[in-house]
């Protein structure tokens, strides 16, 4: 029953949604993901001052990394690896472009998730999907906010908590052959100190590991692609061919390639899922739409370039040929496909970069669950103390257990959590499009940094505590008349 429901959910139905709406939020936004490209880097530049400000909150690229922390993770190793063996090299093309599409649906997921968050007394913020479907779709669709929180709760605070453990845990034994059982005790401390800090002391703990991990796992791709340069437009003229059928000796055709690329892609960047939007809401930015840009840059880094590079020490490997059966795949795949490249140290390399990745989806999905318990219970305290102490004995747990049926059953929650999701950023698109707009018109308006005015926004119930202006927002942004806002001085 649960392969029958996964099949329907990830092969069919969300298929066809997340890309049509993918598709009608990029061309409804005029291709914002495109438009506002290079910006994203000009904001994370303005606010990296900002992670230490004076209200003590994230920074916009502390929000980043988390949400990378939560993407990146072992399907851009063992995910990648399994899509080429069954689909071939034409699945990256197309894993490319849901990518791309799916920067629209993060742009406008997290935007909305900033309008709608929720001031917290000790200084934070709280937002997300639960948020904005009870603020913005009315009072009538609180319960779906509450199947959204619970779902949000199992799936990723549960679920996939323990099946990253396990992950971990199995990485670390094979390239050092640590028995998962002190793995898991120790991962299970290191852990609990990370979460009992709250979520200040996870972001900087993302803030320091995933740079690291990114960044060494692209310089290992970018010197295999430099060794091996003479080959590189083969490979993607391989990619290029597979992927409209041109290759005869890829097995399955167009069909297994756009499948598998598909699904790739919709699982690695989890564009429109709406677990990215729980951190994008914790962050101080002026303006909503800027971490929208922001959030839309971490699914580029997810697909188009992390689960690239697997592709490329993949294809540039010879342990992989076109059409062969799926004997060796996922993680084992990679793993000897690098070691053929540049040693049998490859192998430990992939391991310690797939702990890393694991390590850190633990933290981002211990951060989703608590998020969910926030919006599900007002007086928590007790609870959340009882779902960290229920994360680390999971974490335990889970790495000496294979969690094969809950991982089954966690596919078929995530796919009906992203239909809640779905259904809220299509009844929400509108709202969107005028935060969108009214970031446009500063912008155009020659505004260095859009400031975003709740005042001219009441009718969406916006909290107006969490975007009072400070006092030079305030004197920078026009009367409610007038318009555009002008630049500041």
């Amino acid at each position: 029953m649960l392969d029958l429901l996964n099949d329907l959910l990830w092969s069919k139905v969300l298929i066809v949604v997340l890309i049509g709406l993918g598709l009608w939020f990029t061309i409804g936004s005029r291709f914002v993901q495109f438009r506002y490209f290079g910006r994203m880097f000009r904001i994370l530049g303005a606010n990296q001052a900002f992670a230490h400000d004076k209200h003590g909150h994230l920074s916009s690229f502390q929000a980043l990394m988390l949400s990378v922390a939560g993407r990146v993770g072992g399907g851009n190793i063992a995910g990648v690896a399994v899509a080429i063996t069954l689909g071939g090299p034409g699945s990256i093309f197309w894993m490319w472009m849901v990518g791309l599409i799916g920067m629209a649906t993060s742009y406008f997921e997290c935007t909305l998730a900033q309008a709608y968050k929720k001031a917290e007394p000790d200084g934070t913020y709280r937002g997300g999907p639960a948020h904005y479907i009870a603020r913005g779709m009315g009072p009538r669709w609180k319960w779906l906010a509450a199947v959204y929180s619970v779902l949000l709760l199992v799936t990723f605070g549960f679920g996939f908590s323990a099946l990253q453990s396990y992950s971990v845990a199995t990485s670390i034994n094979d390239a050092f052959g640590i028995p998962v059982g002190a793995t898991g005790i120790v991962l299970a401390l290191v852990v609990g100190a990370i979460i009992f800090g709250g979520v200040k002391r996870i972001a900087k703990a993302s803030e320091v590991l995933v740079p690291v991990m990114a960044v060494s796992y692209i310089a290992i791709a970018l010197v295999v692609m430099v060794l091996n340069i003479g080959e590189l437009p083969g490979v993607l003229a391989l990619i290029f061919m597979s992927a409209f059928g041109l290759e005869p000796a890829i097995g399955g055709g167009i069909g297994a390639a756009i499948v598998m690329g598909v699904k790739r892609g919709l699982f690695s960047n989890e564009a429109g899922l709406g677990s990215a939007p729980n951190v994008a809401a914790v962050a101080y930015v002026r303006h909503p739409a800027s971490q929208g840009i922001v959030q839309a840059f971490s699914v580029f880094i997810d697909t188009l370039i992390v689960c690239s590079c697997t592709a490329f020490i993949v294809l540039l490997g010879d342990v992989y040929q076109p059409g062969m059966s799926a004997q060796i795949g996922g993680v084992a795949l990679t793993q000897a496909s690098l070691a053929g490249l540049v040693g049998e140290w490859g192998r430990v390399f992939v391991s310690v970069a797939l702990m890393l990745f694991g390590f850190t989806t633990i933290i981002y999905n211990y951060y989703l669950g608590e998020n969910s318990l926030s919006w599900l219970s007002a007086n928590n305290r007790g609870l959340v103390v009882l779902y960290r102490a229920v994360v680390i004995a999971l974490c335990g747990w889970g790495a000496t257990t294979d969690l094969g049926t809950v991982f089954a059953f966690a596919d078929v929650t995530m796919g009906f959590l992203a239909l809640a999701n779905l259904l809220a950023l299509a009844a929400l698109f509108k709202p969107g499009l005028r935060l969108m707009r009214d970031y446009d018109a500063q912008i155009e308006a020659g505004v260095a940094e859009p400031v975003f005015d709740a005042a001219r926004f009441a009718d969406l119930n916006i909290d107006t505590q969490a975007w009072r202006l400070e006092d030079e927002d305030r004197v920078a942004i026009a009367s409610p008349s007038a318009a555009p806002i002008p630049a500041k001085a």
